[in-house]
């Protein structure tokens, strides 16, 4: 019995391969690459089980290859508005083939910008933005790491480096704020000269000032405005804009971008004559550079650049980034700021009441000057700060630090960023790792939008959102109330915040003020305004015309 049992067992593992893979001290190569096969295949077949049973983004059915598109209307942001209704603010869709998480609500876009910045850090492969300084673009490009650290780090100490540099007027702070200064201050005479044959459309006008100030900041050069350069770059940004309205369908169905679509060509037109312009500035920088004489913020970025280099941490920037971080800021600081200046123009001629109480303001803000008084003794060296009134604001020229003074001004532009909210999504991001938010799984590489419209008509944050009340930007005791002016969403938030923000307020700022100390701006009598924007990356107001008169 027992002979027979072994001789049985012995006939069994002879047949039967894995017994025998498993008792024999002779295992084949293959004989173990088919376990090791079988061992990972259960293990990833276990781990994407799990991933599934993780709850995933509620959201509307979808079509196939249309995805949700049909669902969305002209004007996204507020589709996306009735959608959270019945989804909450975090939801998904699919615009074409490609899966887009949704996110609204103040702590839940706080959550993917701040607290888990990294994980939503990326950006998506978009085929549009690979148009966008040949794909090097430091806003739009997918290459989010070291090296896209390194170059906002530079982008940024270069635009500080900027800011200090010294003016040529002993009446301005800094290079940039005469740049600011000396455009607002031809604005207003060409705004007289157009109103001398009535109403005018200022989109024209207005562009040309924030391309002016843009060449200036970036190449410091001001064009003239009928310099055929300067306005042919201006009318390609202007198709391109129209073009962005709607939007790239090979963005999301990726079998189109080898059709020769109008919206892809228009881009990619735009910015390959962009690149050659901005490309002819920065090798015109490079060969005149004197780092002893920091002309604008291409020298600036050489400058740090070499800094970098010479501390011997990292290499210094290539032509080829400097050339896309230029465009980065040239490209920003245009559309963007023009936008804002017709948004603005046109809520004044709207709301003269408002428009009153600003030059009121202006006019009787008094500006208090700090003067140092040093006093050295044997061991001790004393600063006695006094303060005396210097002539109300009104009487000269409107600087930068005059924006702490202004609390009104400042509360009424805040509320423009907020009630019209021009720029109603940031740039899409993509996760680039896997990550939870609101409890839901949100796999890596996938697009999110971020609907910053929501958040600034979110009656869970703002009392009566849809009415314009620059006021409720003020404290009891008149000043700005800071903590709610960081809830307004228009420059971003985290590691994709806007570098120029800074610089972008306090153009808008001297440039509005400026205006209003010596204008008065009004609608043509038999003219009828529209509030309604027309949809883009940036969002412009419908044409409207105005005219200025100076003040009495």
């Amino acid at each position: 019995m027992m002979t027979d049992t072994k001789h049985s067992c012995s006939f069994q593992m002879q047949e039967d391969p894995f017994l025998k893979m498993f008792f024999s001290t002779e295992v084949s190569f293959s004989e173990v690459t088919i376990t090791l096969f079988v061992v990972a295949a259960i293990f990833i077949s276990i781990h994407m089980l799990m991933k599934t049973k993780r709850p995933h983004p509620p959201g509307p059915w979808s079509l196939p290859i249309l995805g949700n598109l049909l669902q969305v209307e002209e004007h996204p942001y507020i589709s996306f508005q009735r959608m959270r209704k019945k989804y909450g603010d975090v939801f998904q869709i699919k615009l074409g083939m490609v899966p887009v998480v949704v996110v609204n609500g103040l702590d839940a876009v706080k959550q993917v910008l701040l607290r888990d910045g990294e994980s939503f850090a990326g950006r998506p492969d978009m085929h549009t933005f690979s148009f966008f300084a040949d794909g090097d673009s430091m806003s739009f490009s997918v290459n989010y790491g070291e090296s896209w650290k390194l170059q906002k780090k530079i982008a940024g100490r270069a635009l500080k480096l900027l800011s200090k540099s010294e003016a040529k007027s002993s009446t301005c702070s800094c290079l940039l704020e005469e740049h600011v200064c000396d455009e607002a201050s031809e604005l207003v005479k060409i705004l007289l000269e157009l109103s001398k044959n009535g109403g005018f459309d200022p989109a024209a006008v207005t562009t040309c000032t924030a391309a002016n100030v843009v060449c200036a900041l970036c190449f410091g050069k001001r064009y003239n405005h009928n310099d055929e350069e300067f306005l042919g770059v201006i009318k390609l940004n202007d198709d391109f804009v129209k073009a962005s309205s709607a939007f790239n369908p090979a963005d999301f169905i990726p079998c189109l971008r080898y059709l020769p679509l109008p919206a892809a060509k228009v881009a990619r037109t735009f910015y390959r004559k962009l690149n050659d312009f901005v490309s002819a500035c920065v090798e015109y920088h490079c060969t005149t550079y004197d780092k002893n004489y920091v002309r604008d913020i291409t020298d600036a970025l050489i400058n740090v650049g070499n800094e970098k280099k010479e501390d011997g941490k990292t290499a210094a920037l290539s032509d080829k980034k400097i050339i896309s971080t230029v465009n980065d800021i040239f490209g920003a600081g245009f559309s963007t700021v023009s936008a804002c200046l017709l948004w603005i123009y046109l809520y004044l001629i709207s709301k003269p009441e408002i428009q009153t109480k600003i030059q009121e303001e202006i006019g009787n803000t008094i500006f208090f000057k700090e003067s140092i008084d040093t006093v050295i003794s044997e061991r001790h060296c004393f600063k006695c700060f006094c303060f005396f009134a210097d002539e109300k604001i009104g009487l000269r020229p409107p600087r930068f630090d005059d924006r702490k003074y202004l609390h009104y001004t400042e509360a009424f532009i805040n509320e423009i960023f907020r009630h019209c909210s021009f720029l109603p999504f940031t740039i899409p991001h993509c996760t680039t790792r896997d990550a939870v938010l609101n409890g839901y799984y949100i796999p890596q590489s996938t697009c999110i939008f971020i609907n910053m419209y929501q958040v600034n008509h979110d009656e869970d944050v703002w009392e009566d959102p849809y009415s314009f009340k620059p006021e409720r930007f003020l404290n009891e005791s008149g000043e700005l109330n800071k903590s709610l002016v960081e809830k307004v969403l228009i420059f971003g938030m985290g590691i994709r915040k806007c570098l120029g923000e800074e610089l972008a307020r306090n153009e808008v700022f001297v440039i509005i003020t400026t205006i209003l100390q010596q204008l008065r701006l009004e609608k043509p009598p038999e003219d009828k305004l529209d509030l309604t924007p027309m949809y883009g990356l940036t969002m412009s107001p419908k044409p409207y015309r105005l005219q200025a008169a100076l003040r009495t």
